[in-house]
């Protein structure tokens, strides 16, 4: 078994992985695919930046008003999956969501750019928008708004944590014999399981 795969604590070793990848990858080593279920049962997925991970769970933040933010609101589950294509490696990801705290996501929301806070107030995300003009002007109105005092959180904008019951892990082989390493545990305050897979 490779040594990268060792180990009995799965966000030990995703830790190590998610280093190498911030050595290696050229753009967002963070990146990662959330899959969600809309209402009529049809998946939904799209890229999002990881923001904070630990043994609580997988944190990002988004427009509570957005497609992935109604659909987690309503059914709290989701899928991950980190892609570090330069390294041969992937992270997969699934569990339940909870929102975080509004301590934390004030505190993510301070540390962005300011123009990234501005955008957070201008963006109906996911709804139609009639040109990039009108997301223009509503990007300087809130920036009119704002001046040059702070920008406060929008109420609609702040974190989900996903917390895990499975973390695979996923390392190219030669003749597509892969290494798989799964990590298992019935509920989060449950010790996990690990089992090797076929490729």
């Amino acid at each position: 078994m490779s040594d990268d795969l060792d180990g009995e604590d799965p966000f030990t070793l995703f830790g190590q992985w998610l280093a190498a990848a911030a050595a290696k990858e050229i753009n967002d080593p963070t990146g990662m695919a959330l899959a969600t279920v809309d209402d009529s049962g049809l998946p939904d997925v799209r890229m999002v930046l990881l923001k904070d991970h630990g043994p609580d769970g997988f944190v990002f933040y988004t427009n509570f008003e957005s497609a992935k933010g109604r659909e987690l609101i309503d059914r709290p589950k989701a899928a991950l999956l980190f892609h570090w294509k330069s390294l041969r490696r992937q992270v997969r990801v699934r569990g339940t969501v909870s929102e975080v705290s509004q301590a934390e996501a004030d505190a993510y929301f301070q540390s962005r750019p300011r123009d990234s806070q501005i955008g957070a107030w201008a963006s109906d995300q996911s709804r139609p928008l009639e040109g990039r003009f009108a997301l223009e002007k509503r990007v300087a109105q809130f920036a009119l708004k704002f001046g040059v005092g702070p920008v406060p959180r929008p109420p609609h904008w702040s974190g989900f944590r996903v917390t895990p019951s499975q973390i695979e892990f996923w390392k190219d082989g030669a003749f597509r014999l892969h290494d798989r390493i799964v990590f298992r545990r019935p509920a989060p305050n449950q010790p996990w399981s690990r089992e090797r897979l076929y490729p």
